[in-house]
Formats: C-alpha cells, sequence, structure tokens
C-alpha cells in the first residue's frame, strides 16, 4: 500500500460527547449510555468500550437511531457476538421491556489487522464474531448481563490475545480520520489528500483498504455530526448560515442532504426533539 505522512497522533485517554445519536428525548431514566476509555495496551486499536441497557414500561416501546461513524463494532447482545463494519445508512435499533448490548468501537483503521481484509468488503454488513476471534462465544454463555466491569475485562483480555502486527499505516489513517472529525474548516478530499501527502485515489485505496469508506463520506458524515450537534444544543438555527458553515453550497443542498440522512429536514428535526414543556431532553 501507499505510504503516507509520518508522524504518529496522540492517543484519546477517555471518550469524548456522542455524537450522531438522532432520538435525544430517550429517558435518562430507562435508557442507560455508558463509555469506558480502553486499558493503555490496547489504545492504539481501540477508541472506547460502550453499553447501551435500558428497561421499559410494559407496552412502551422506543426507537434510537444513530448516524454512524466510519468505525468496525465487535457487538454482544444476548448470547450473540457479531462484528459490524462501518454502516452508511441511518441504524435504527428497536428498545422494549428489558435489554443490554456491549460493544468494542475500534479505532477507523484498526479493525483491518484483526480482519486481514480490506474493509471495503465488511461496509454495510455483520458477520459473526467468531469469524475473527476464536472462543469469542464462550463469553456470553449465559446471556445474562455480567457487568460492565467484567465485560470490559474478558474483552480486553480477547483481544490482547489476537492482536495483529503493528501497521504504521493505521495510526496515520486514524490520524487523518480524526482530523476530518474535528476540523469543521476541512470539506474537500483534496484538503484531506494534500495533509497526507497523496493524491486523492492515492487517498480514496487507502482508505477502502483500512477503512472501508471513502474520505469524501467520512468528510460529509462528520460535517453532518456537527450540525446535530449544533442543532441539539440550539447552538445554531437550521438556515443557511449553518449550511455555508458547514461547507454547503447553499441552504437547500444542506436540507436535501439532512432529509436524506436523517429522515426528516433540519427545522422539522428539531422541533421533534423539543420535549412539550419547550425543554430538550438531553443526550442518552
Amino acid at each position: 500500500m501507499n505510504r503516507i505522512g509520518k508522524k504518529r497522533p496522540p492517543l484519546a485517554v477517555a471518550p469524548g460527547p456522542a455524537r450522531g445519536v438522532l432520538n435525544q428525548r430517550l429517558s435518562a431514566q430507562h435508557v442507560e449510555h455508558v463509555r469506558q476509555a480502553p486499558p493503555e495496551s490496547l489504545t492504539p486499536w481501540v477508541e472506547h468500550f460502550w453499553q447501551v441497557r435500558w428497561a421499559l414500561p410494559s407496552a412502551v416501546v422506543e426507537r434510537q437511531e444513530t448516524l454512524a461513524h466510519p468505525n468496525a463494532h465487535l457487538v454482544f447482545e444476548g448470547t450473540q457476538a457479531r462484528i459490524w463494519g462501518p454502516h452508511r445508512q441511518r441504524f435504527s435499533k428497536t428498545l422494549a421491556g428489558h435489554g443490554w448490548v456491549f460493544g468494542v468501537k475500534f479505532r477507523a483503521a484498526a479493525f483491518q489487522g484483526f480482519w486481514g481484509r480490506p474493509m471495503a468488503q465488511l461496509r454495510d454488513r455483520s458477520i459473526a464474531a467468531s469469524e475473527v476471534f476464536a472462543g469469542v462465544d464462550t463469553l456470553l454463555a449465559s446471556g445474562a448481563w455480567p457487568g460492565m466491569a467484567v465485560m470490559c475485562k474478558q474483552v480486553a483480555s480477547l483481544l490482547m490475545a489476537n492482536l495483529p502486527e503493528v501497521d504504521e499505516q493505521v495510526p496515520k489513517l486514524n490520524e487523518l480520520v480524526a482530523r476530518a472529525a474535528t476540523n469543521s474548516r476541512l470539506t474537500q478530499v483534496q484538503e484531506l489528500a494534500q495533509v497526507a501527502g497523496v493524491s486523492p485515489r492515492q487517498l480514496q485505496r487507502l482508505f477502502a483498504h483500512y477503512v472501508g469508506v471513502s474520505p469524501k463520506w467520512i468528510i460529509a458524515r462528520y460535517r453532518l455530526h456537527e450540525a446535530l450537534d449544533l442543532l441539539q444544543r440550539g447552538a445554531a438555527q437550521p438556515d443557511a448560515e449553518l449550511a455555508l458553515r458547514l461547507g454547503y453550497f447553499d441552504q437547500a443542498h444542506f436540507i436535501r442532504d439532512f432529509q436524506r440522512k436523517v429522515g426528516q429536514p433540519p427545522a422539522a428535526y428539531v422541533r421533534s426533539q423539543v420535549a412539550p414543556d419547550g425543554a430538550s431532553s438531553g443526550p442518552v
């Protein structure tokens, strides 16, 4: 593969605020979302561990939707463990009764070493985790929730026993993805290619192999995450100023893109996230 950059990125020590969660009105009284940083030995490969637990009143059904990040996840639910590749569409999960899900969010370019194949082959699909990690199904033979601390410890041990060889491309590509996530002024693939020191076509090939989605998709997804964050916090209005801030040619393009990805126009989405008393319920 082509070589890019020379600098290893700093490793995050704790997960920041969640982005891309669409339904901000789920009650924290009934739904718990917890994230935890991995052990230092796993930080080159893992962004964080996470869990969602819910206990909803009888006959109450909720739906949570997310606009996923460009990451692979190892996900445990009940007695099943699956690997999910980067998901480009809106991801929905119906919540009813009592339940839990535990997951590992890998760094954007890191799971390719475990997988051993181009990540584009895992895009928008999932596979049994046993195809990658031998013995993973024994972790949850009973299907009972063992607790966050126990799961983190057991899964960390599983990953440590299966670490891939060090690939110098991985931290460099992770740094590029992080730059796209945090630099709101970055709106073009050419800009990211210049940072990497390669052509846009070379960058696309590297992203297809290591990440599974294109740099263009990643930039667009993170600008949409930024739009959601600003609208959810009331820090921006769904207007032409926000569209231009995010790099759109005009407000009409922004509205069409937002509606295609989120399912409703920006103004309607803002109204849907305001509680009857006029106050947002805040993030899960």
